[in-house]
C-alpha cells in the first residue's frame, strides 16, 4: 500500500538542494522550505532549499555537482539555466576508506554450465563470431538457415545460435590500439562461458585475420570451435551450407552440457545504467549497490564501467582501492579520457544526454555521483582496460565509453556472464549471449514499460521500501536468472543487434 510520503527529499544534511518526488506546481508550500515554490518543477528535478550565490557550489549527496551560474533563491528550480559544471578539481586520496564486507550467513549457489577452463556459464549458446563486417550478412544467413531447418530443436540444452556482427575489422591499422582492442573483444567473446561453441567466420582478405585470432587468440579451451573464410570456402551459398554443417556438429557437443550447482565465485556481473534520471541515484543505483555488496560478500565479481560517467566521482573509488596503485589506474584513465575527448572536439560535460537532463540530471558530476552508487561500498580490487579479462574477484572497474551497448560489449568480453541495467527513461536492449536484468528507477516508467522491466525500484519512493530490501530482491533475481530464469529482454528476443566494439583510431 502506498504510504503518505513527502513531496521532496533531501539526500544529505549538507545539501543545498532538495529533490522533487512528484510534479510540483508554482506556489506549492513545501515543508521545511522557507519560501513557496517559485515555479513548476518536474519530478526528479532539484529545488534550492536555501539562498545560493553566484559561483557557489551546488551540493547533492553531500558532494559538489556544479557551480551556480547566477544567484538562486530558495524555492527556485535548479537546472541547466542556473547550474554549470565549473572546474573539476577534487582532491584524490588513495586507499583511505577500505571497508570489509560482513561475511554471509550461508553459502549460496546457482545452477550453471561448467566449462573446461573452470568458468561457469549462465546460458548455453553457440556463436557465429565475425572477424569483419564483410562477413556479417553471411553469418546472419547461416543463423537463419539453422532456424529454418529446425534441427536445433533436437538439442534441448542449447539455447540458440547467435550471430555476432559488427561494423569494423578492416580499413584499420594492424598494429594500433584500435586493432588490439577489437582483437581483445573478439577473443573475449569467444571465451565467454555463456558460449558452448564458436564458429569464427571471416571474408578472407581483412586486416583482422582469422588465422591470427585462432592462433594468437587461443580462443577456447574445450576445442569446440570451427573457423572458415567465405573466399576460401567458395562464396556465400557454400559457406552457408558448410556453416550449418559445422554448427550441427558443435550443437551435439554443446547439448552434452547440463546445469549443475556452482558457487557464486563463478558469477561475473556487469553493471550498467542508461537513460538515467533524477531518481537513479536515489532508488535503483544504490539498491544495486546493496546487491553488488551481497554478491561480492559471497565471493562473486561485479564490474562497474562507463568511465565518462564516473567523471567527478572518481575520488569516491580511489578511496576504496585496495592499493594506491589500483587507485592510480582510475586517475590515469580519467586523464586519458580528458585528452581523448579534447582531441575529438568534445569535453567531459557533453554527457549527460538530453534524456538525462529531461529526467532532472544537470551536469556530469551529478550523473556520476549517482552512477557510482551502483558499486556499493566494497573495496575496489582492480581496474581493467576495455575487454581485458577480469581475473580478480570482488568489485572491479573496466574502462569503457558511457555508450551502453559498447560498454556492455566490453564487459561481456571481459567475462561477464550476467548483466544488470538500471534505467529511468526506459531502455529496450539485450546482450546475447549474456542475459540482462532491467531495473526501473521510478514507478511511472515501470508501469508504462512493464514488458521490458524486471524489477521496479520506484517503490523505494512510492512505498517506502528500504534500499536493503530492494537490494536483496535484486540479488535473489541474480541467482534465478543465472540458473535459467528468462529476463524480459530475453522473452522479447533482444540481444542480436547490440554487439558494439569500441572503434578506436583512424578508419582508412
Amino acid at each position: 500500500m502506498t504510504t503518505d510520503l513527502p513531496s521532496t527529499i533531501r539526500l544529505n544534511p549538507q545539501d543545498n538542494v532538495i529533490i522533487a518526488l512528484k510534479d510540483l506546481v508554482a506556489g506549492a508550500v513545501i515543508p521545511g522550505l522557507e519560501a513557496a515554490l517559485l515555479e513548476t518543477v518536474p519530478r526528479g528535478h532539484k529545488i534550492a532549499c536555501r539562498p545560493i550565490v553566484a559561483g557557489e557550489r551546488v551540493i547533492r549527496y553531500g558532494q559538489t555537482i556544479g557551480l551556480a551560474s547566477r544567484a538562486i533563491a530558495p524555492g527556485e528550480h535548479v537546472h541547466v539555466h542556473n547550474l554549470s559544471m565549473g572546474g573539476h578539481a577534487e582532491a584524490q586520496e588513495f586507499s583511505t576508506e577500505i571497508r570489509a564486507l560482513p561475511a554471509p550467513a550461508e553459502n549460496r549457489h546457482f545452477m550453471g554450465y561448467h566449462r573446461a577452463d573452470g568458468k561457469v556459464g549462465t546460458r548455453n549458446y553457440l556463436g557465429i563470431l565475425t572477424s569483419v563486417n564483410c562477413s556479417g550478412s553471411v553469418a546472419r544467413f547461416i543463423a537463419e538457415a539453422v532456424e529454418k531447418q529446425g534441427w536445433l530443436d533436437e538439442f534441448e540444452n542449447v539455447d540458440g545460435v547467435v550471430p555476432i556482427v559488427h561494423g569494423t575489422g578492416c580499413g584499420m591499422s594492424g598494429r594500433d590500439e584500435g586493432y588490439e582492442t577489437l582483437f581483445r573483444t573478439l577473443q573475449g567473446y569467444a571465451r565467454n562461458p555463456n558460449f558452448a561453441g564458436i564458429l569464427l567466420l571471416g571474408l578472407g582478405c581483412e586486416v583482422m585475420q582469422v588465422p591470427d585470432l585462432v592462433g594468437r587468440g587461443r580462443m577456447r579451451a574445450d576445442g569446440n570451435i570451427r573457423y572458415m573464410t567465405i573466399q576460401q570456402t567458395g562464396g556465400t551459398r557454400r559457406t552457408i551450407e558448410r556453416g550449418v554443417e559445422q554448427l550441427k556438429e558443435m550443437a551435439a557437443v554443446a547439448n552434452q552440457a547440463v546445469r549443475a550447482p556452482a558457487g557464486l565465485e563463478h558469477l561475473v556481473i556487469g553493471m550498467q545504467c542508461g537513460g538515467s534520471d533524477g531518481y537513479s541515484g536515489i532508488t535503483a543505483n544504490p539498491a544495486l549497490g546493496v546487491a553488488s555488496d551481497l554478491m561480492v560478500a559471497h565471493g562473486g565479481t561485479t564490474i562497474l564501467s562507463e568511465t565518462s560517467e564516473i567523471y567527478g566521482a572518481e575520488h569516491l573509488l580511489t578511496r576504496r582501492a585496495v592499493t594506491p596503485e589500483v587507485g592510480a589506474k582510475i586517475v590515469e584513465r580519467i586523464r586519458w579520457w580528458e585528452d581523448y575527448t579534447a582531441r575529438n572536439g568534445g569535453e567531459m560535460d557533453n554527457n549527460p544526454s538530453p534524456g538525462n537532463k529531461k529526467g532532472g540530471l544537470t551536469t556530469i558530476l551529478e550523473k556520476s555521483l549517482g552512477a557510482v552508487a551502483k558499486g556499493g561500498s566494497a573495496p575496489l580490487t582492480q581496474v581493467y582496460k576495455f575487454a581485458e579479462p577480469v581475473t580478480e574477484r570482488g568489485f572491479v572497474f573496466m574502462d569503457s565509453p558511457g555508450y551502453d551497448p559498447c560498454s556492455v560489449t566490453g564487459q561481456i568480453a571481459s567475462g561477464a556472464n550476467l548483466i544488470v541495467f538500471t534505467t529511468g527513461r526506459g531502455s529496450v536492449s539485450g546482450y546475447k549471449p549474456t542475459p540482462c536484468i532491467k531495473l526501473a528507477t521510478n514507478s511511472e516508467m515501470y508501469a508504462r514499460m512493464s514488458d521490458d522491466m524486471d524489477i521496479n525500484c520506484g517503490d523505494i519512493v512510492t512505498e517506502g521500501v528500504s534500499l536493503e530490501a530492494k537490494g536483496r530482491e535484486i540479488f535473489e533475481l541474480f541467482l534465478r536468472v543465472a540458473s535459467g530464469e528468462k529476463t524480459k529482454s530475453e522473452e522479447l528476443g533482444f540481444g542480436g543487434a547490440e554487439f558494439v566494439p569500441w572503434q578506436m583510431g583512424a578508419v582508412m
